[in-house]
C-alpha cells in the first residue's frame, strides 16, 4: 500500500514544478508582448501609435508611458510591466520606452535558462550581480561630468532627448523653453537645490496660432477675468494681495435657523451682512493694493466697495495657482483680512493685464523681478497637437531638471549599452550573467531597426568598434545615428543623455525582470463557481483570467 502511494507524491511534485515553469514562461511572454508593442516608439524615427479611449476620443503619441496608460490588459504580469513605465515617468520623466523594451528583453533572455531546468533563483542572483556591475560602470567609467554653466552643452543634451519626439522639428524652441522654465523655478536654500516643475512650472495650452509662438512667461497666467466690467485691466507695477477667504457674508451652516417676525428684523439682517462686507473690504483697502486675488467668492457689494477704491478683484483661483502667484510676486497668502499687513503685499510683479486669446479671457501677472514660478504658454493648431507637444515638453523639462540636480552625462544612440555589454562580456562569466550583456544590445538593435538599417551588419560593425577600443582611453562613444542608421561618434554629434535617466532605466528593468521570474504561480482571489469554493481552476489561475 505504502509503495503504491509513493509514485503519486513524486508525480504531484513534478506537476507543481511544471506548473511553476509554465507560469514563469507565460509571464515572460506577457512581458515580451508589451515590449513588442512599444518597440517601434524608440528613437528619432519612432512611429506614432493612435489610441482610442472608451469615450471615443483619440490620442496620437510615441511616448511609452502615455501609450501604456491608455491600454487595458488582463494579464497580471503585463500590468506590472505597465506600472514600471509609470514609475520611470514619475521618477525621472524620460526613458519610459527604453525601460519597457529593456525589461522585455531581460525576460526574453531568461527563457532559455528556464527551459534548461536552471532554477530561477540562480538566474536572479546573476541578474543582481550584473546590475551592480552595470551601475558601477555607469557611474565610474562611462559617464562624464557636465559643467552646469556651459549653456551650449546643456542645450545639446536636452535637444538629443527632444529629438526623438514629435516636437523634434521645433527642438531649438523646446530646449529654450525647458531650460528657461527650470532655471526660473530653481530654488537654492542652505546649499540644497530644489526644482519642483510639477507645482511651479504650469503648462497652459491655448489652441490657435503656431507652435513657434509658444514661450515661457516670467510670471503667471490664469484663465480668469475681472469680477466687475469697470475694474482696471492694465496695471503697471501692481501691489498684489492674495487671500484664502471669501469677500462676502459667511452664511450659517446647514443647521442655522433664523426667525423673522417683522420688516425691521429682515432689515437688521441685511444691515449686519453689509457691515461685515464693508469691514472686510476696509481691511483690504487700508493696504492700498491694486489687485486682489482670492480663492473664494467676492460678493456684489464687495465688488462695489473695491471698485470705488480703484482695486481690481479676481475670484475663485485654484490653490495651486495662488501658490504660484505667491512665489512669482513675493506676496503672502492670508487667511483672514484682519491679519493683513504691509509685509503680505506682493510688489515683485512688473505688469498685470487681462488679454483675450481665442474665445476666453486670461489674466497675466508678468515681468516679475525674481519669479520662482512660471507659466509655459503653448500654442498649436489643434488640441491633439497641443497635448502631444505638452507630453514631449514634460520630458524635456524633466531632463533639464535632472541635469541641474545631477550633472553627469552618458553618450546616447545605444553607445552606452554597447560599452557596458562589452565590459560585462569581458568578465568571462557564463550563463545568465552573459545573457544580461546580450539583452543590453536590444537598444542599439531597436534603433537600427526603426530607421530601416541592416540590423545584423550595423550591430556587428558597432560591436567590433567597441571591442577594438583601446583600454584606458575613456569610454567608447560610438553608437547608432537614429536618423540614418549609420555608426557615428556620439561625442562629435553632441548626442548625450543624463546619467540619472539611464540609472533608473537599468535598475527598473532588471528589478522588474527579477520580480517576474520570482513568481511561480498566479492565484485568482475572486470566487469562481466551482462548487467546492477552492477558487479558480489551475488553467485559469495560471493565465490570470478575470
Amino acid at each position: 500500500m505504502y509503495g503504491s502511494q509513493q509514485p503519486i507524491l513524486v508525480l504531484s511534485q513534478n506537476t507543481k514544478r511544471d506548473s511553476g515553469r509554465k507560469v514563469q514562461l507565460e509571464n515572460i511572454n506577457a512581458g515580451k508582448t508589451i515590449a513588442d508593442l512599444i518597440r517601434t516608439c524608440l528613437g528619432p524615427q519612432a512611429m506614432l501609435k493612435m489610441l482610442m479611449d472608451p469615450m471615443g476620443g483619440i490620442v496620437m503619441t510615441n511616448d511609452g508611458n502615455a501609450i501604456l496608460r491608455e491600454i487595458t490588459v488582463q494579464h497580471p504580469a503585463a500590468k506590472s510591466m505597465i506600472e514600471i513605465a509609470r514609475t520611470q515617468d514619475e521618477e525621472v520623466g524620460d526613458g519610459t520606452t527604453s525601460v519597457i523594451v529593456l525589461a522585455g528583453e531581460m525576460l526574453a533572455v531568461a527563457e532559455q535558462f528556464l527551459q534548461q531546468q536552471i532554477h530561477p533563483t540562480v538566474i536572479i542572483r546573476a541578474y543582481r550581480e550584473a546590475l551592480e556591475d552595470m551601475i558601477k560602470l555607469l557611474q565610474d567609467d562611462v559617464s562624464v561630468p557636465l559643467d552646469k554653466a556651459d549653456k551650449k552643452k546643456l542645450e545639446d543634451v536636452v535637444k538629443s532627448c527632444v529629438g526623438t519626439k514629435f516636437i523634434g522639428r521645433w527642438s531649438d524652441l523646446a530646449v529654450k523653453i525647458a531650460l528657461d522654465a527650470v532655471e526660473t523655478v530653481m530654488l537654492t536654500e542652505n546649499g540644497r537645490t530644489e526644482i519642483d516643475i510639477k507645482k511651479y512650472a504650469k503648462v497652459e495650452k491655448i489652441p490657435g496660432g503656431s507652435i513657434d509662438e509658444s514661450c515661457v512667461l516670467r510670471g503667471v497666467m490664469l484663465n480668469k477675468d475681472v469680477t466687475h466690467p469697470k475694474m482696471r485691466r492694465y496695471i503697471e507695477k501692481p501691489r498684489i494681495v492674495l487671500l484664502d477667504c471669501p469677500l462676502e457674508y459667511k452664511k450659517g451652516e446647514s443647521q442655522t435657523n433664523v426667525e423673522i417676525v417683522g420688516d425691521q428684523d429682515f432689515s437688521k439682517l441685511l444691515q449686519i451682512e453689509e457691515e461685515h462686507v464693508a469691514k472686510v473690504c476696509a481691511d483690504v483697502i487700508a493696504l492700498k493694493p491694486d489687485v486682489v486675488f482670492t480663492e473664494k467668492g467676492v460678493s456684489d457689494l464687495a465688488q462695489h466697495f473695491l471698485l470705488k477704491a480703484g482695486i481690481t478683484a479676481i475670484r475663485r483661483l485654484r490653490k495651486t495657482d495662488n501658490n504660484r502667484l505667491a512665489r512669482a510676486c513675493g506676496a503672502t497668502i492670508v487667511n483672514r483680512t484682519e491679519e493683513l499687513t504691509e509685509r503680505d503685499v506682493g510688489t515683485g510683479a512688473g505688469l498685470f493685464e487681462i488679454k483675450k486669446m481665442g474665445d476666453e479671457y486670461f489674466c497675466f501677472v508678468t515681468e516679475c523681478a525674481d519669479p520662482k514660478a512660471c507659466t509655459i504658454l503653448l500654442r498649436g493648431a489643434s488640441k491633439d497637437i497641443l497635448n502631444e507637444t505638452e507630453r514631449n515638453l514634460q520630458d524635456a523639462l524633466h531632463v533639464a531638471r535632472n541635469l541641474m540636480l545631477e550633472p553627469r552625462l552618458l553618450p546616447g544612440g545605444g553607445a552606452v549599452e554597447m560599452a557596458i555589454s562589452q565590459a560585462l562580456t569581458n568578465k568571462q562569466i557564463q550563463g545568465p550573467y552573459r545573457a544580461v550583456a546580450q539583452a543590453l544590445e536590444i537598444i542599439p538593435r531597436t534603433l537600427a531597426q526603426n530607421c530601416g538599417a541592416n540590423t545584423i551588419r550595423t550591430l556587428t560593425a558597432l560591436r567590433a568598434k567597441h571591442a577594438s577600443h583601446p583600454a584606458g582611453s575613456g569610454p567608447c562613444t560610438w553608437g547608432i545615428d537614429g536618423e540614418s542608421g549609420q555608426i557615428v561618434d556620439m561625442k562629435e554629434r553632441g548626442i548625450w543623455e543624463p546619467l540619472s535617466v539611464k540609472l533608473q532605466v537599468y535598475k527598473t528593468a532588471v528589478e522588474t525582470a527579477i520580480l517576474l521570474l520570482r513568481i511561480d504561480d498566479i492565484v485568482s482571489g475572486s470566487k469562481k463557481a466551482n462548487g467546492d469554493g477552492t477558487g479558480a481552476a489551475p488553467g485559469q489561475a495560471a493565465m490570470g483570467m478575470e
